[in-house]
């Protein structure tokens, strides 16, 4: 999910404003991916909602605070949701639409960056690196997602696990909304994002270190939120369930920027990795060329020395 506002959170001004410059820099991006393959993004709408009243009242807090930051959302009634996504349960409370955002496929999203590098004339070389000290290179990017620590001594990324269900659309069964719905039900996070031939439904969050198995009681709740805004994925196949680890830091922003004349550090993305991707590249060659992006002025990955 390309969704700074709908993932935004009071006190994380300034992951909104990263989030938004990447963001900028998404059609673009994914324009030149497209020769390499096509159907990267796969929504191009966010639609917020929630399940009781409580749940309606945070929608409303974040709603306020994005206009308060000059970001102001759509506003959305229950009519409005009913027209936009008519699958989805009828006594849903609607928070904010937010048309400037994106979801994209993350599989093909990687196999066009794939094929793009190739194409450009880069080596890819599959090892196992334990020592950058031990590299001949005179430049060394770390961009290691949850093991940069254990490369870079003293880094202070975290893995943050977070458990992902696909769904593939069965004869007759409902069409899955045309939107990424974004859903808080009763407390917890839900979100919808439509593929060609179905939904990835995500995503638990745990603290468990590099553990990445998955657990019955991670995808009991998924399914249940899930169809508690969307009744029909009931008749959906099950295709996939998986667990990843998401690269996060103390302060939520990423680690941007050197840390010597030689290493680069890319990393602690968190839950955006792929909504920062463009900006992260540039930034990197921004930090090679020594002329360092002002956008990336709150993210030096040594403020915690």
């Amino acid at each position: 999910m390309l969704a700074p506002l709908s993932e935004g959170w009071p006190g994380e001004e300034r992951l909104l404003e990263l989030g938004l410059a990447s963001l900028a820099r998404w059609d673009d991006f994914a324009a030149e991916l497209d020769a390499f393959a096509a159907g990267i993004v796969t929504s191009r709408s966010t639609v917020t909602v929630a399940v009781d009243e409580a749940d309606a009242r945070d929608l409303s807090r974040i709603r306020d605070w994005l206009a308060d930051q000059g970001h102001p959302v759509g506003a959305l009634s229950r009519a409005e949701l009913r027209d936009a996504e008519p699958e989805l349960t009828r006594a849903l409370r609607p928070g904010f639409s937010a048309d400037a955002e994106r979801a994209v496929d993350n599989r093909r999203l990687l196999k066009a960056l794939t094929a793009a590098c190739h194409a450009s004339g880069v080596q890819r070389i599959a090892e196992r690196v334990t020592d950058i000290d031990v590299l001949p290179h005179e430049q060394v990017v770390v961009a290691a997602g949850a093991w940069t620590g254990k490369l870079v001594k003293g880094a202070p990324v975290r893995p943050v696990k977070g458990e992902v269900l696909r769904l593939h659309r069965r004869n007759g069964a409902p069409a899955p909304p045309t939107r990424t719905v974004r859903a808080w039900v009763h407390g917890r996070h839900v979100y919808l994002v439509p593929r060609a031939h179905g939904l990835v439904i995500g995503a638990t969050q745990y603290e468990a270190g590099f553990e990445t198995q998955v657990t019955a009681g991670g995808v009991r709740d998924l399914l249940a939120d899930a169809e508690a805004i969307f009744p029909g994925i009931s008749e959906y196949g099950f295709a996939e369930c998986i667990a990843g680890l998401r690269p996060a830091t103390p302060d939520n922003m990423p680690l941007l920027g050197r840390i010597d004349e030689r290493v680069t550090l890319a990393a602690g993305h968190g839950r955006g990795g792929i909504l920062l991707a463009p900006l992260t590249a540039d930034a990197v060659v921004a930090e090679l060329s020594g002329a360092p992006l002002d956008e990336t002025k709150h993210t030096n990955p040594r403020r915690f020395s």
